[in-house]
């Protein structure tokens, strides 16, 4: 039976990692390089139906978890139900927060927080993940085509999905009113990049950073700098 103190930290770092996931988001957002590819669709939905980011995402959520709870109910658990109703909340204070504070930011301020973004996304990732305390509803769609329909591997379905979305998210971009040059807002660098490294970063924390910490192990610092510590 699990121990209350690797409970907690379970809870702690999908907490910590879910809210760091909403923060890099701002970030991304900020930069204007492209977001990942479900929120590059949140992102044309929103330019269609300007509400509030946070009730969109809720609501887009739901729909997600009825499938969930239709298909597969065994992915659902604490970290569903934070991202469910939070995470789109927490994008949207992040967003306004560094808009506010870089109203016209220069493109070093951009490469800046587009580098903050990939890196904090990738760490908080990490946590969300390796805690296990449910996955969100989007990954959950993948996940249930998988695993439970047996459509294909996984990744050749993530990759579908992700495409899906990054189309549907410049197609309501442009149905909006949203020009060309905004576009790369919405998909470009920052969506390609998530898309092909960000398994491999997250692969690289999940070794070094989160896993050990879970475990109560000592943090697993890349050789060259274990061997620098030592002089």
């Amino acid at each position: 039976m699990e121990n209350k103190n690797h409970l907690y930290k379970r809870i702690g770092m999908t907490i910590v990692g879910l809210v760091l996931c909403g923060v890099s988001v701002g970030f991304l957002k900020l930069a204007a390089f492209g977001v990942d590819p479900f929120q590059s669709f949140m992102a044309g939905l929103n330019a269609l139906i300007p509400v509030p980011f946070g009730t969109l995402h809720i609501s887009v959520s739901i729909c997600l978890l009825l499938f969930m709870l239709a298909f597969d109910r065994h992915y659902i658990g604490f970290g569903t139900i934070f991202n469910l109703f939070l995470l789109g909340y927490i994008i949207d204070f992040s967003t306004g927060f560094l808009q506010e504070l870089f109203p016209a930011p220069s493109m070093g301020v951009r490469i800046t927080a587009f580098l903050i973004g990939i890196g904090i996304i990738c760490i908080s990732s990490s946590f969300y993940f390796t805690a296990d305390m449910g996955v969100s509803p989007y990954d959950a769609v993948a996940l249930i085509l998988a695993n439970k329909w047996h459509a294909g591997p996984f990744r050749y379905i993530r990759i579908c999905t992700d495409l899906i979305c990054v189309t549907f998210g410049c197609t309501l971009y442009l149905i909006s009113g949203g020009t060309m040059n905004g576009l790369t807002a919405i998909a470009g660098l920052g969506t390609i990049i998530t898309a092909l490294f960000m398994g491999s970063l997250i692969e690289f924390f999940n070794h070094t950073v989160s896993q050990p910490f879970l475990n109560g192990e000592s943090l697993r610092l890349p050789a060259i700098r274990r061997h620098q510590s030592a002089y």
